[in-house]
């Protein structure tokens, strides 16, 4: 599959707070659409949100940004982040790349 639309990526969810859509080499993109609490720890690799629903707040590191659909937000491989005080219907692409431990500064 080479194309995922909003709609068909929430119906994959099936309740879970995420599941990949798309897997390509070291590129890798999930929906993510936790309820009530986000609960993610860092990862091993770069990663991209782009916002598709939902408004709230995203704590990158210790820095805190509200976000909105359209918003597209980085995070470092091991950076501590979370989406905080989001509304009941938030979803994101996530997409994972580049190499265990994040891409050379």
């Amino acid at each position: 599959m080479s194309r995922v639309t909003p709609d068909q990526a929430r119906a994959l969810l099936k309740g879970l707070p995420f599941r990949t859509v798309l897997h390509h080499g070291s590129m890798e993109v999930e929906i993510y659409a936790p309820q009530g609490r986000d609960d993610q720890q860092p990862h091993t690799r770069d990663e991209l949100y782009f916002v598709m629903s939902g408004t709230g707040h995203f704590d990158n590191n210790g820095a805190v940004t509200p976000f909105a659909p359209g918003d597209v937000l980085f995070v470092r491989a091991h950076a501590p982040h979370r989406f905080t005080d989001f509304t009941d219907d938030f979803a994101t692409w996530v997409v994972f790349y580049g190499p265990e431990g994040g891409e050379p500064a």
